[in-house]
């Protein structure tokens, strides 16, 4: 489970994040979704220890990532963006280097290396070099060596962008296997039917501020609307009113 209490970071006048709260229980889906600027990429920092908060905490399992930095992360993985994909490295000898980096020696590493290639489906290019692989590929890479210390608790940072549809499927069937695996999976992402799909929980950010979250159901049901998207727009603007960052349109 991670635990999110109270987060704040701000950057001067900038309140990026200012007051987030929320938790990912084990075994579920959790989605995390705002508009640009509205302090996700921030509180996904914070979370996976690359940023201190000003104020709050997070706990990994009940590890502080500000008190006990290394054993958080050793709890954690972390999928991000396409950067430091190796191109003259195999996925194979990537996932080795990270795993060594994680502590894992001798045939422990080679066990979650070959559990890694085999969850992700990616037998048929482990020992070629990275070189011109498809953002596909590259993301089960990336997504790997999140993964090769077999963390408990997972988060994702937008892992469908810019994938082909076949991609895209392998992804989300890869986070059906994580759930079914008992994790707890934090993910971000702007494709509300992609939220809707797949989480069994969402907390919706707007101007650092946590405005809604609950079940897709229980947000439909708060707003009065028959789809995520629009009860997200409805929720989310009124967080941006709330902040002084929006003013209401006036009636016609």
């Amino acid at each position: 489970m991670i635990q999110v209490d109270n987060l704040v970071k701000h950057y001067g006048d900038i309140k990026a994040v200012d007051g987030v709260s929320f938790e990912v229980p084990d075994g579920q889906i959790t989605g995390l979704i705002g508009p640009n600027g509205a302090g996700k990429t921030t509180t996904l920092r914070m979370m996976a220890g690359l940023i201190q908060p000003q104020q709050g905490k997070v706990l990994i399992d009940g590890v502080d990532t500000t008190r006990e930095p290394q054993k958080a992360r050793a709890l954690l993985g972390v999928q991000s963006d396409m950067l430091g994909v190796y191109p003259r490295l195999t996925p194979r000898e990537q996932l080795r280097y990270y795993g060594r980096l994680q502590g894992l020696r001798g045939d422990q590493l080679e066990q979650r290396v070959e559990a890694v290639i085999s969850d992700l489906h990616m037998a048929n290019i482990a020992d070629r070099r990275a070189e011109g692989f498809s953002r596909g590929q590259r993301q089960k890479i990336i997504l790997g060596r999140a993964l090769v210390h077999n963390p408990h608790n997972i988060l994702m940072d937008e892992p469908t962008q810019g994938l082909d549809v076949m991609a895209v499927r392998e992804t989300r069937e890869t986070m059906a296997l994580f759930k079914e695996q008992g994790r707890a999976m934090l993910f971000s992402t702007h494709y509300m039917d992609e939220a809707e799909r797949l989480c069994d929980q969402i907390a919706i950010i707007a101007h650092g501020k946590i405005v809604a979250c609950g079940t897709p159901q229980a947000l439909r049901a708060q707003t009065g609307h028959n789809n995520l998207e629009d009860s997200f727009i409805a929720l989310a603007g009124e967080g941006l009113v709330r902040s002084g960052e929006m003013a209401p349109h006036p009636e016609p």
